[in-house]
């Protein structure tokens, strides 16, 4: 097995927005803003060569929406699915299976383009298995007024109209769950319905792909919770469970949103779990 991160590009978030109740004179000190009180965003997708299969962890937020609608968040930086794809050698043609954490747009955006040719929309992979879960599938086709806006129609149907669409098995298991991508699951609920967080063996280490659960290394203490999720207080136990079995288990946090730190492990102290390590990508993983 290999793995690869992929930056499929950076944007821009509101800074309150995505610390919740937490003062900014405290989050700006790990997350520092700009002068319209943004925050450095980024979309690190995940790539895991393991045999015959290439598997995809989320893709961004893709290239298809209106200038109008990236003008929201402020996109930087010269990162790009195509290109972070082609520099380990890959296209999207070689793709068997794209895992999607849950169907908000800046996960799931990238998953399907707009065809200028056949003026319509496709799927981006097209020799993929796109992968969610019925649960969340169900909720993002039908949208609660607080998550419509996070859930666009574009991002999704094509996905099911394309005869593409597969759903992870979910049972009522401990804590990490087996998966049809033979890594591990472990289902959360706070930020939105069936949020998957992929935990994966990769030689003596277990890499967690962390989505919205910890977008941040600025987010590991417990009320640090993004003004985004549906239910904060589900979050709350979420987070102390998998932060302490990260702890003990000295997982490596792969940070889906940290534009600035890659991954990190985490250790207990008297103040709560904190930063232990942070290290590049290259250093890990490839």
């Amino acid at each position: 097995m290999k793995i690869y991160p992929i930056e499929s590009g950076n944007f821009k978030l509101d800074g309150g927005a995505m610390f919740g109740v937490v003062p900014k004179t405290i989050w700006n000190k790990t997350n520092p803003a700009d002068e319209n009180n943004l925050i450095d965003i980024a979309a690190r997708c995940l790539l895991i060569e393991d045999g015959n299969r290439l598997i995809l962890i989320d893709t961004g937020m893709g290239n298809k929406q209106s200038e109008k609608f990236f003008g929201y968040y402020s996109l930087w930086g010269t990162h790009s699915m195509d290109k972070s794809l082609a520099k380990y050698g890959f296209s999207r043609d070689d793709i068997t299976d794209v895992f999607m954490t849950h169907l908000h747009f800046d996960h799931c955006g990238g998953s399907v383009n707009w065809n200028k040719d056949k003026t319509g929309y496709e799927v981006a992979f097209k020799n993929a298995k796109y992968w969610t879960n019925k649960s969340h599938w169900n909720w993002a086709t039908n949208p609660n007024p607080r998550e419509k806006a996070s859930f666009l129609s574009e991002n999704i149907l094509p996905i099911q109209e394309s005869g593409q669409l597969n759903f992870i098995k979910k049972n009522e298991g401990d804590f990490l769950e087996k998966s049809e991508l033979d890594f591990d699951i472990f289902f959360v609920d706070g930020h939105t319905e069936k949020m998957m967080i992929p935990h994966i063996k990769y030689k003596d280490k277990i890499i967690v792909f962390c989505a919205d659960l910890i977008p941040t290394a600025g987010h590991l203490p417990l009320p640090y919770v993004m003004g985004y999720d549906t239910r904060p207080l589900l979050t709350l136990p979420e987070k102390a469970k998998f932060l302490n079995a990260a702890a003990e288990n000295n997982y490596h946090l792969f940070l889906e949103h940290d534009a600035h730190n890659e991954i990190i492990t985490v250790e207990k102290t008297e103040k709560g779990i904190r930063v232990k390590e942070i290290f590049k990508c290259q250093d890990i993983l490839i």
